[in-house]
């Protein structure tokens, strides 16, 4: 009696079928996760009632300068300088301070919310003047005040307009950057907090960022599915007002955690977006045209309802004619298919801009239109 034994698999073997399993188990997940690719998060979508940036300005002076700076014709540069001479003890004459290494500048720089005194912001430097050219210039400590005038930082440091040719190179040099524009990283220094605070609070509003009825429903709905019980409030079409619950009392910022996580499908105005500066075309694959028909030089567009039965068969759906481009479409076809088969008998995107607006005009096309 013989017995068969199996033959065993060799190492190349066992590591082709162990990376075959790991695949295969790789695209079951995704398969299986595809339902919820359209789901957004909250905090993608939405943003917390006072949680904002702070912008803040100031006036400073930029120093250093290799003859680039402010000439006569900017006499507050020279005034200012002069100001700051006087406060640090040295008597000058306004007049007698027309210096080129010198710039009056505005220094910007956005205060994120939370921020604490000591961090560090960056800080952007604009000449205000005839400055040619800010490269090798240090600000001066300049206070960057709120819009409610009380300073809430203080820049200084050396600037960086970023890379680009020697100011004092031959014309013909090739310039890649904006000379009269800086900035600091972490250049200033946070005086003074904004007060924020969620604590002991009883509601918190959330608010699109887009605002719109269907999402906002769909937002409540998830609030109040994940809390357990009916705690959001829909105050219009844009926020939603959460009751803090009791179990998150002195706790709302782990609330907050919480519902930014969660998961909606986001619903959208359909609009078709158009740039005839550079031809380019934007819009939602679910935006539906209607009956009409369109000549566009050598090209005819019609939409309209398939022939009743027994009535004799018309072209195809997408036919090229010599001489003349015939594309037929039925009602309630999306934007995409129909750009899809224009594109297929070669309409250039200007062309599919002239064709929108037209289709627009119409009355045939089921969305906004935006052209920018």
């Amino acid at each position: 009696m013989q017995t068969t034994t199996a033959p065993m698999n060799t190492p190349e073997q066992t590591i082709r079928y162990t990376t075959l399993l790991f695949v295969g188990a790789l695209l079951l997940g995704f398969l299986a996760n595809t339902g919820l690719a359209h789901a957004v998060r909250l905090k993608d979508l939405a943003s917390v009632k006072g949680v904002r940036n702070n912008q803040l300005v100031g006036y400073g002076i930029v120093v250093g300068l290799n003859g680039t700076g402010d000439g006569n014709k900017a006499a507050f540069t020279g005034q200012e300088l002069a100001n700051m001479l006087n406060n640090l003890g040295v008597k000058v004459d306004p007049d007698a301070t027309k210096v080129k290494n010198i710039a009056s500048v505005m220094v910007t720089a956005t205060l994120p919310p939370f921020f604490k005194v000591g961090q560090k912001i960056d800080v952007t430097i604009s000449s205000v003047g005839d400055a040619t050219s800010l490269q090798g210039g240090t600000l001066l400590v300049t206070p960057l005040k709120g819009l409610d005038n009380n300073v809430y930082a203080m820049a200084q440091g050396p600037i960086s307009i970023g890379g680009g040719p020697d100011p004092n190179a031959r014309a013909t040099a090739r310039q890649t950057n904006h000379l009269t524009v800086a900035r600091i990283s972490n250049g200033a220094s946070v005086e003074r907090e904004v007060p924020m605070s969620f604590a002991n609070k009883e509601s918190i509003t959330i608010s699109l960022a887009s605002p719109d009825f269907t999402t906002i429903s769909l937002m409540k709905t998830a609030i109040d599915t994940y809390l357990g019980g009916p705690y959001a409030t829909a105050k219009d079409g844009a926020s939603v007002d959460v009751a803090v619950p009791a179990k998150y009392k002195a706790q709302e910022v782990a609330l907050l955690a919480a519902l930014e996580n969660i998961e909606i499908n986001p619903e959208h105005k359909a609009r078709v977006v158009l740039n005839e500066r550079t031809g380019t075309v934007v819009m939602g694959d679910n935006v539906t045209i209607n009956q009409f028909a369109l000549s566009h030089g050598n090209l005819s567009l019609q939409v309209k309802p398939p022939p009743p039965p027994g009535a004799p068969a018309n072209a195809p759906a997408e036919t090229v004619k010599i001489g003349q481009k015939v594309v037929t479409l039925q009602p309630g076809v999306t934007l995409g298919e129909m750009v899809r088969a224009l594109n297929s008998v070669g309409v250039a995107p200007r062309e599919l801009i002239a064709i929108f607006q037209a289709i627009k005009a119409a009355g045939a096309l089921q969305a906004e239109l935006e052209i920018i």
